[in-house]
């Protein structure tokens, strides 16, 4: 249960009991109204929803309600879903820790690198623990002043930026989080763009305040200048770097420290003298910022003289924060437990709860128009599963309830395949721990087992054709084979790909056919890295890796004649099959290979024409220069000659692969690399390091653009020169460059190119021979 926010009226006797034992507070107000005997206390709790019968267990006596006290929506206003995303190293990790620690979640505090070995709470994993970074997002939830706030903490690295992306895509709100120093980063950039993808509103919460060289102002003003937001503190920090003390409210206009060996006691004092002048001129920046997008608030600014109060001040911020119009950007340092509780404090004032946010779904009934999705308890069911995870119980899905609700042992439809199912078990997920739950209900978020889905698969009770809008899934970057070097071990090792690819979107499995190599494609170098020693860690399977193979191809560049015999006699049957005509280019390099029979009579029998084809499609499969496939060509068949006994179905079958080797060398055989399209995305500083690392991939540049502050180039380049790119962009714009690639044709290679390749191939060759 949770405690209300309205309707208790006791005793003053009540509520000094009421007080000593739960630490809230009380209003006394003057009550002269026949209906009490005594004074009266209107208690306004900080926790919302609890029922009266918890009130009278906890005073032992008979408390009275003057209004209902658990209405059907009142826990929403309590509830708030955040999300704490940020560039990797910036203590997204280790602030979560703190606010669990606070909050009473977790009784000590481990640090991600902690000399003690345990690590963090939401760094599971064995191998997050090992690298120290995290690797997968992970989820809890916490009480704080009365509300319940659901937590996801996402990876930092742009490797794992799927993570970010499903949990954003959920989430009704957002700490964003910055190191003091190192201010906006890459993957920065990367979610700020996708909170405005999801129009999801934030707090800036300015970390590491206590390293050398922090500077909370240049931070504030890179907000401004490079992510374009309407950015101000509402805090200001109380010493600096070592000497980091505490933190001035702007909005209060008090000043906090936090004593204690682990900053749990918040002391409110007043402010210094040294500070008291400059925190007056930033208050009145900050009113002046959001009286820019706030009506209310403006209108004060420009009818009265006085400055607004604490609470105004407080309603205008939250006003322009839930609009997308305004970031307030709180300061501290987790790792020195300073300021972590005002950050809790800010997320209840500033951030939404679930009935303030807009959602839409797709309605099949009508053509998928969008309609929007009240957050209603009552309502019937639409849920989303937004991550899945396996687990030792089996598949665990992770869902969004946005509207209805969902019960154990009730029946749910998985609207895309249309089968029922039954819920077996629902929990609420503490990092890796589960706590059992009967009951979830509309802006919760919960998980599930035993349900056969995908991500963002849409569950409801049934009752509508509701489809949730899918989320924003990145094109991979980079690609390689793999393969399990124990044969045994194959069936594990698909069974490890398969999961993974359930569970991250991001990681794309294929089997090349030209190649015969099983290709995954990822994010990034990490990303593959860290999947190679899952499955060896967590299926036991050793993999080799390696670059993939390049989808070359071989085609011919004139018409040439070919009149091939193959005679062969070695006693008993020989063989004997001759094939007269010509192999000509067809209209495209990248069209299938033809055959076409213009042979007038039955010179050769229908029967063994089949097989002339048929040694021709096997011919193109491995052309005659590095044994790639052939396309673009066309085998033309009009004379011949048979043998009433040694002519056969293999003997002209291999008289056609004779006669396509014969004719290929005089028909000007080429190869045939894969050109990509390459779309180069960096800040605007970076410009020249993208053009020349274009230049030295003998990319061929065809357009660049400059919008608000980053560079985009558009390009063509050969796929066997962009292996490692991904690597280099990233080093040489300081992590802040991304690129995304598609197929676009093939072209002939350079002279030089086609001269190596064939010459590798020879001597590939002549090694396996002598092996």
């Amino acid at each position: 249960h949770e405690m209300a926010t309205r309707g208790v009226a006791i005793s003053p006797k009540m509520a000094a009991r009421l007080s000593a034992r739960t630490g809230f507070h009380g209003t006394i107000l003057a009550a002269n109204s026949k209906s009490f005997l005594h004074q009266s206390v209107s208690l306004r709790t900080t926790r919302c929803g609890h029922h009266l019968s918890c009130l009278n267990q906890i005073l032992g006596t008979r408390a009275v309600s003057s209004t209902p006290v658990c209405r059907t929506a009142d826990y929403l206003q309590t509830m708030r879903n955040i999300g704490i995303s940020a560039h990797i190293d910036s203590g997204k990790t280790t602030l979560t820790e703190r606010i669990l620690f606070y909050t009473g979640r977790i009784n000590d505090i481990h640090e991600v690198r902690g000399k003690d070995g345990v690590g963090a709470k939401m760094d599971s994993m064995e191998l997050e623990r090992e690298k120290g970074i995290t690797i997968q997002s992970a989820a809890t939830f916490c009480q704080w002043k009365g509300h319940q706030i659901n937590i996801i903490d996402t990876p930092g690295h742009v490797d794992f930026t799927i993570e970010v992306e499903r949990a954003l895509r959920v989430l009704d709100g957002a700490i964003l989080v910055l190191c003091a120093v190192g201010g906006v980063q890459s993957q920065t950039n990367t979610v700020d763009r996708q909170m405005k993808r999801y129009k999801v509103p934030r707090i800036a919460f300015i970390n590491k305040m206590d390293r050398m060289g922090s500077d909370p102002w240049r931070i504030v003003k890179q907000l401004q200048e490079k992510l374009f937001l309407n950015a101000a503190p509402i805090q200001l920090p109380v010493g600096a770097e070592d000497r980091l003390d505490g933190v001035v409210d702007l909005v209060e206009m008090k000043a906090y420290r936090f004593l204690g060996p682990k900053g749990e006691e918040v002391e409110a004092y007043d402010i210094p003298s040294n500070l008291t002048e400059e925190s007056t001129q930033r208050r009145a920046h900050l009113v002046e910022r959001v009286a820019e997008v706030d009506e209310e608030l403006a209108e004060h600014f420009l009818s009265s003289e006085d400055p607004p109060s604490p609470a105004m001040l407080r309603s205008a911020i939250r006003r322009a924060t839930l609009s997308l119009k305004f970031v307030p950007v709180m300061m501290g340092s987790a790792y020195k437990n300073k300021a972590v509780q005002l950050l809790l404090n800010g997320v209840v004032d500033y951030l939404p709860n679930p009935a303030e946010r807009q959602n839409f779904a797709l309605d099949a009934d009508q053509d998928e128009k969008e309609v929007e999705v009240p957050t209603n308890p009552d309502g019937s069911l639409i849920s989303y599963a937004f991550k899945l995870q396996e687990s030792q119980f089996g598949q665990l899905t992770y869902l969004r309830i946005y509207q209805g609700t969902i019960r154990r042992g009730e029946i749910i439809l998985h609207v895309l395949s249309g089968k029922k199912l039954k819920v077996p078990r629902l929990v609420r997920m503490h990092s890796d721990e589960m706590q059992d739950v009967d009951v979830a209900r509309a802006g919760d978020i919960v998980a599930l087992f035993g349900v056969d889905c995908a991500t963002g698969d849409t569950f409801t009770d049934g009752k509508s054709r509701l489809t949730m809008t899918s989320m924003h899934v990145p094109t991979p970057v980079m690609s390689l084979a793999l393969s399990p070097k124990k044969k045994e071990n194959l069936d594990k090792f698909s069974k490890a790909l398969n999961r993974f690819m359930r569970e991250d979107p991001t990681f794309r499995v294929g089997f090349d056919a030209e190649t015969k190599q099983t290709i995954v494609s990822g994010m990034g170098e990490l990303h593959l890295q860290i999947y190679v020693e899952r499955i060896k860690r967590e299926y036991s399977v050793e993999c080799d890796v390696g670059a993939p193979r390049v989808n070359y191809r071989e085609t011919i560049t004139r018409k040439a004649p070919f009149d091939y015999l193959h005679k062969k006699q070695s006693g008993g049957q020989g063989q004997f099959g001759r094939v007269i005509g010509y192999l000509e280019p067809t209209g495209s390099v990248m069209d299938e290979c033809q055959f076409e029979n213009l042979m007038v009579g039955n010179v050769i029998s229908p029967s063994w024409m089949a097989a002339v084809e048929k040694g021709f499609q096997e011919a193109c499969q491995a052309g005659p220069l590095i044994e790639h496939n052939v396309s673009g060509c066309r085998f033309v068949i009009n004379d011949g000659a048979s043998h009433a006994v040694d002519s056969s179905e293999l003997a002209f079958k291999l008289a056609a692969r004779g006669a396509f080797r014969q004719a290929s060398d005089a028909a000007g055989a080429i190869i045939l690399e894969p050109i990509m399209t390459v779309q180069v995305t960096a800040p605007e500083e970076f410009q020249g390091v993208c053009v020349s690392a274009v230049n030295k991939r003998k990319g061929l540049i065809e357009n660049s653009e400059v919008l608000q502050g980053t560079v985009s180039i558009n390009c063509t380049v050969p796929l066997a020169n962009m292996f490692g790119f991904s690597t280099e962009l990233r080093s040489s714009t300081q992590g802040k460059g991304e690129f995304t690639m598609e197929y676009r044709e093939h072209a002939p290679v350079p002279h030089n190119v086609q001269d190596e390749l064939v010459k590798a191939h020879a001597a590939s060759r002549a090694a396996k021979n002598k092996a």
